[in-house]
């Protein structure tokens, strides 16, 4: 994961964590929240991969326990070591196989955690983080304005969070951090969208910082 996409993902949960005005956070509350997000997920992640052992350990038991019951090894020598049988049925197997693909992404998403929580330790992520967020701060109103100008209608208060999230962190990068090229920063906010938001919110926020984009002439 590289650093500036651990600070766009760290400012998503930071702008996740907040409970009131923007205007009224210092630098130190930004800082604060960061630290206990990452605390948070990383006990979070923790516990994600004891159940997706666990899983794996269920799943483990079924299979040994259905060759072990099977009449030919039931009929074998106690000691003897068993031999293998046909599988269950194909939906049963798939039932297994959707368990298993389950507790892979719980290993994946504890693995992404124990990454960011290295990352969030390193200056330049967290000094990015914090950017993007005083940056939010001084432009709160011309931001959440853009978001609404090019929504077609949409009340921005009645956005998914996660979406507006998104779009705020983007559109502040694009239009007042310039730091990044701007298809980065606007295929980073949709691989968060897909990764954090519902399946129509990445076309959503494409949309709308497909405008921003035109609008304002950035290249």
């Amino acid at each position: 994961m590289q650093a500036r996409r651990a600070s766009r993902e760290l400012a998503l949960i930071l702008f996740s964590q907040f409970d009131k005005k923007i205007v009224e956070y210092s630098d130190q509350d930004f800082e604060e929240i960061i630290l206990k997000s990452i605390r948070v997920l990383s006990n979070n992640s923790s516990d994600e991969l004891k159940t997706a052992v666990s899983s794996l350990l269920d799943i483990k038991g079924y299979i040994e326990d259905y060759e072990a019951n099977d009449v030919s090894n039931l009929e074998r020598p106690i000691g003897v070591k068993d031999l293998p049988v046909q599988l269950p049925t194909t939906a049963d197997m798939t039932e297994k196989i959707d368990s298993v693909l389950d507790v892979v992404e719980k290993a994946i998403f504890a693995l992404e955690v124990a990454e960011l929580a290295v990352l969030e330790s390193q200056d330049e992520v967290k000094d990015y983080v914090i950017k993007i967020a005083k940056s939010f701060k001084s432009h709160c109103d011309e931001v959440d304005e853009q978001i609404q100008k090019y929504s077609k209608g949409w009340d921005i208060n009645r956005l998914v969070k996660m979406d507006k999230d998104i779009l705020r962190i983007a559109i502040i990068e694009l239009l007042y951090i310039n730091e990044a090229p701007m298809k980065v920063v606007v295929d980073e906010a949709l691989e968060l969208a897909k990764k954090y938001s519902t399946d129509d919110s990445s076309a959503f926020i494409n949309g709308i910082l497909a405008k921003v984009v035109s609008e304002n002439g950035i290249v």
